[in-house]
């Protein structure tokens, strides 16, 4: 069994990008499945390119991408991703597109096949902050999240996957005094046990885990 994890690279000026840091973190072994780690482009267009050779080369049986979203208070499994990039910066090539669907002819939205609910109450059970997300934005996390559930609707139907925004490290934080945080030890702490529920439980939890705004 594999797992294919990818983490960003830094981008907004940040020096570092906690989502790969913390994947770089994890053991290359949990709960008997193989974890292979990757590093993608924040840009747009691109970092779908890598992530589907990355999935022809591995053959992995489930992937999870990994990104940055600073201002939030956990570890946060996503629940959705929308058919639309609508840049608010630049990416790391410089592309900003504005109501730009991802795939002409794909859905206008795609939900994860992680069991997310099961996720955070796992991660919460071992110490770290987490919560369903709703919104993964209409950056290159979102458009990646899209690229990855429209790859494995079209192309690779034995996959489940999804993705996991984690918020700033603590490093980051130091010029940025309200902004929340954990160590990229937490962030790891959390997504080792993501990747660990992911493998072993097939059916969701049937629990609370919305959110009235």
């Amino acid at each position: 069994m594999k797992v294919l994890i990818t983490g960003f690279d830094p981008f907004g000026g940040e020096a570092m990008n906690p989502a790969y840091e913390a994947v770089k973190l994890l053991p290359d072994t949990i709960e008997g499945a193989e974890v292979i780690k990757l590093e993608v482009p924040t840009v747009f267009g691109k970092s779908i390119d890598v992530l589907d050779a990355a999935i022809a080369k591995h053959q992995p049986d489930f992937v999870i991408n990994i990104g940055q979203a600073g201002g939030r208070f956990g570890v946060t499994p996503e629940r959705v991703a929308i058919n639309q990039d609508d840049a608010r910066i630049k990416d790391n090539e410089s592309n900003a597109p504005i109501d730009v669907a991802i795939k002409a002819d794909g859905a206008p939205a795609y939900f994860t096949k992680l069991p997310i609910k099961a996720i955070v109450e796992n991660i919460k059970a071992a110490g770290v902050p987490s919560s369903v997300s709703n919104t993964a934005g209409t950056f290159v996390c979102n458009h990646l999240m899209y690229g990855l559930l429209y790859l494995i609707d079209t192309k690779y139907p034995n996959v489940r996957g999804g993705f996991i925004h984690v918020p700033y490290a603590t490093e980051q934080v130091l010029d940025k005094p309200t902004q929340p945080s954990l160590t990229l030890e937490q962030i790891a702490k959390g997504l080792e046990v993501a990747i660990a529920t992911t493998v072993t439980v097939r059916e969701d939890a049937k629990i609370q885990g919305g959110a009235i705004a």
